[in-house]
């Protein structure tokens, strides 16, 4: 005696994209679509197999009715049967749902021990009035009014998870917090080493050639170490850059003080006057430069690598002091030195136009630069000593 089909309750709920049934049917686990009496037409199909001596012969789950729960849609009716315990008991339920709007073929389910989850997806992302072709509602179907929304909300879920799919893609290409962090130490690093490397050099060929030479030695200094202090003073750019656009804490003022000092002196006052070239204030101006730069860039390394080298850290808050001014005070000897030349070449100087019709001196402008230059000098090193303080005044507060 094969058991009654009967029709489950069934909850439905949509979006703009997909439709949700929920099948109020338990214990739908077993494999095989059978009544627990009697025998099937698989077990009558078997029997006459073995009479012929074909039982060996494989009979898939769909050839034989054997999928628990059977779930399809065809001509864009849903088709569901399924054994399972629901309002009358443990009986096979089965149901028909003709959809309002066309849905794509492939339904998805999901079993749990109390329900059966459906979802379907629309050919055509949109909302729909009702869930079937008849006006008039199935009594075995109602709103699932767990995952009901209305079509405002439905809109406002939809834009959420658009938004959420569009950061993650935007996260996916801007790469994680953690990865740009790496890319900008590597970046700093590799900035820091360049510049190292390259003051390192004009440090260790002045030495040497100085301990060769001796005082010979200052007069071709610019023709030895020109080229790579040009290119060490153009990069030295990248670092008011990375200052201006956050890439380092640096603050801006101090960084680009120094950088358009530098290399006033070291284009204009020096790089266009072949006689300033051959004086022995370049030496050590480019000298001092290139003592500061040679402890401050591997600080700035080690940092980059969350290291910290004590003799290094003290050489970066300490060198500076006598340094610093030793270097503003040799780049104004080589301004006072050059004002003459100036003078008598007029390179740079010019016309005012009618009526002033009056001549400006470029060391005018020299003379304006010593003013700011040691103006400069004080905001620098204000800045440094502060940076000193800070870093050592912690520390002694610590231990005390």
């Amino acid at each position: 005696m094969e058991n009654q089909v009967l029709t489950p309750h069934v909850y439905w709920a949509q979006r703009h994209r997909e439709l949700y049934l929920r099948v109020e049917l338990s214990d739908v686990q077993g494999p095989a679509l059978l009544p627990r009496l009697g025998c099937s037409s698989v077990i009558i199909a078997h029997c006459s197999l073995e009479l012929l001596g074909l039982s060996n012969l494989p009979i898939s789950a769909s050839q034989a009715g054997l999928q628990n729960p059977a779930i399809s849609i065809t001509e864009n009716v849903l088709h569901f049967k399924a054994q399972g315990h629901g309002a009358k008991g443990d009986n096979v339920y089965e149901f028909h749902l003709e959809f309002l709007e066309l849905v794509k073929p492939e339904p998805i389910y999901k079993l749990t021990q109390r329900q059966v989850n459906i979802t379907v997806q629309k050919k055509v992302s949109q909302w729909w009035e009702r869930l079937t072709k008849q006006e008039k509602r199935p009594l075995f179907l109602a709103p699932d009014f767990d995952r009901w929304l209305d079509e405002s909300d439905a809109e406002m879920e939809l834009r959420a998870k658009e938004e959420e799919r569009l950061n993650k893609l935007r996260l996916e290409s801007e790469g994680s917090p953690e990865t740009l962090a790496n890319l900008r130490k590597g970046y700093l690093f590799m900035y820091n080493l360049v510049q190292f490397l390259g003051f390192s050099w004009i440090f260790v060929n002045l030495t040497v050639r100085f301990c060769i030479l001796g005082k010979e030695s200052f007069y071709d200094t610019f023709h030895t170490v020109a080229d790579m202090m040009y290119f060490c003073q153009m990069l030295a750019v990248v670092e008011t850059i990375n200052a201006a656009i956050g890439v380092t804490s640096s603050p801006l003022l101090p960084s680009l003080i120094q950088l358009l000092g530098r290399n006033f002196i070291l284009f204009i006052v020096i790089g266009t006057m072949e006689e300033m070239q051959n004086k022995a204030v370049v030496f050590f101006v480019f000298y001092l430069w290139s003592i500061v730069e040679i402890f401050r860039y591997p600080f700035y390394m080690l940092t980059c690598v969350d290291m910290d080298w004590k003799v290094v850290t003290w050489l970066r808050y300490t060198v500076w002091i006598p340094v610093y001014p030793l270097g503003c005070l040799a780049e104004a000897v080589s301004v006072i030195q050059s004002i003459p030349i100036f003078n008598e070449t007029g390179r740079f100087s010019f016309t005012l136009p009618y009526p002033v019709k009056m001549k400006v001196r470029f060391s005018f402008f020299l003379q304006i630069y010593l003013i700011m230059l040691f103006l400069g000098l004080y905001i620098n090193f204000r800045h440094l000593y502060k940076q000193r303080r800070r870093h050592y005044g912690q520390k002694k507060k610590k231990l005390t």
